[in-house]
């Protein structure tokens, strides 16, 4: 494979130049903090310093609300497929980059390079994808006594708050502005702190694309920046995609304000005896993320249920295909698995198989460091799989975020379903089985916002709505849902003899 850069640090210097030095993003402008505070981003492949870049905080995250207010109007009037043009043109400005873009969530995420080219083709696609969508932005009439003319208009907020998490930097960078911009609003964008890299480059594009204020980047944590963009008064709609605690935190900051939460995932994958087991182990194997993302993604499928008449011969299937997972540098086209986000994240992943251990589960592949020298200094984990969990557990109620899944055997229908549906989450649920009538049954009886019947978790669709039950968010993505969302109902009522 060509890949754009031949070494990590002739990428660095690239992407350093073009957001001149690592500034922020506002007004069309790259600029330091006001407090001239810098942080580090890491490379969890090597715990060694990748980039600082600017420590954002409330005067900064008001600068960007400010201007991003003072580009809202001329935005806003633009006709939808006005915008939609300039948002395609955008699309591919990120498509043309997508393997600069890959190879820099490479270093900064620690996700397999080859899977960060894909996730910038991906943000590209919800861009075209929103901006062909726009035209079903649209009111109604309503009948009036007397005469009249009643109707809705579906009216732009003004300013969004648009908050992301680590797993996917790119990819949520460039598709989860798509509805807000394509709906007439304006956006401050906040990217997770351990991976503010790849959005900082995204101002580069957007520099050359759009209308200077349209899209501001500001980098920082969460209790400073992140809360005060939460918080801002001039801010109406804010979302989210990150922990619970966080979304938590969101709702109580916002006040009055319209808030969307793509939020945690505790997914089941329930396995009947009728299923093929080998299909349904691989799609098992590739749900669970190890090979895309080490298990850091909200839809992995962490909870098995396997029917115990099937339990030895799936495990078997299970243990051989993660076998041929390569763990090693993400930078390496061929590698399957990179490093977990950072240190701190690495020990907690491991104090979970600890406690596995501890609690009576069985250790069946996986659960330490790789033993490759070269990857010593970083944060890997093998891919990991416990047999023997029970209901209970801690690995099997808590989003662990990593590369742990857990597998459960049943007998007893009722009973399976009490414990897939008996924990805080409801996002996914997978369901394996050939007799279309229990299908249809079990995907209304499973508490979760997004099932998928002999399929997994890796694969969505655009138009498809995406979202939780229960403490797993609020809202739905990837659809018109979330394109509707980002607008507000006004009614107007006319009056004529």
């Amino acid at each position: 494979m060509n890949l754009p850069f031949e070494q990590a640090s002739d990428l660095l210097n690239f992407a350093q130049e073009k957001t001149d030095g690592w500034k922020m993003f506002i007004g069309g402008k790259w600029v330091d903090s006001t407090s001239g505070k810098r942080f580090v981003s890491y490379d969890p492949s090597t715990n060694q310093p990748l980039a600082e870049v600017p420590e954002g905080n409330a005067e900064d995250v008001s600068k960007a609300v400010e201007v991003a207010k003072d580009a809202f109007p001329s935005w806003n009037k633009l006709h939808i497929d006005e915008r939609g043009v300039i948002l395609r043109r955008f699309a591919d400005k990120i498509r043309n980059w997508a393997e600069t873009f890959g190879m820099l969530d490479a270093l900064d995420s620690g996700n397999p390079y080859e899977a960060m080219v894909a996730d910038a083709k991906k943000g590209a696609g919800l861009l075209d994808f929103f901006s062909g969508l726009g035209m079903e932005i649209k009111g109604q009439t309503i009948q009036t006594p007397g005469g009249g003319l009643n109707y809705t208009r579906m009216e732009a907020f003004g300013v969004v708050g648009r908050i992301l998490p680590f797993n996917h930097p790119i990819s949520f960078a460039a598709g989860k502005i798509a509805a807000p911009l394509v709906a007439g609003n304006t956006v401050v964008l906040k990217p997770a702190e351990q991976t503010p890299l790849s959005a900082l480059l995204l101002g580069k594009l957007a520099e050359e694309c759009l209308p200077p204020g349209v899209l501001n980047i500001v980098t920082g944590d969460g209790p400073n920046c992140g809360s005060a963009l939460v918080r801002h008064p001039h801010v109406y709609r804010i979302a989210f995609t990150g922990g619970v605690e966080t979304g938590r935190r969101i709702i109580q900051d916002a006040g009055i304000k319209t808030v969307s939460l793509e939020l945690g995932g505790k997914n089941p994958l329930i396995i009947y005896p009728d299923a093929d087991v080998k299909k349904v182990a691989a799609a098992t194997v590739a749900g669970m993320n190890f090979s895309r993302s080490q298990g850091q993604s909200c839809g992995s499928n962490s909870r098995v249920f396997v029917h115990e008449t099937q339990k030895g011969e799936f495990l078997k299937e299970v243990i051989s295909l993660v076998k041929k997972i390569k763990c090693g540098m993400p930078t390496n086209p061929m590698i399957d698995m990179g490093p977990v986000i950072s240190k701190e994240h690495y020990n907690r992943v491991m104090s979970y198989i600890e406690s596995a251990k501890e609690e009576g589960a069985e250790l069946i592949i996986g659960g330490r460091h790789p033993l490759n020298p070269e990857l010593e200094d970083g944060n890997f984990i093998e891919p990991t799989v416990f047999s023997e969990v029970k209901h209970g557990m801690k690995i099997e109620q808590e989003e662990i975020f990593g590369p742990v899944m857990s597998v459960l055997s049943w007998n007893d229908e009722e009973k399976m379903l009490y414990e897939v549906n008996d924990v805080e989450y409801g996002l996914c649920a997978n369901i394996w089985t050939n007799d279309v009538s229990r299908a249809l049954r079990v995907s209304e009886r499973v508490e979760a916002g997004y099932v998928w019947v002999n399929g997994h978790g890796g694969k969505r669709f655009k138009g498809a709505p995406f979202g939780g039950y229960k403490n797993s968010g609020i809202g739905r993505e990837h659809s018109l849902d979330e394109l509707i969302s980002y607008t507000q109902i006004k009614n107007i009522n006319i009056r004529y003899e």
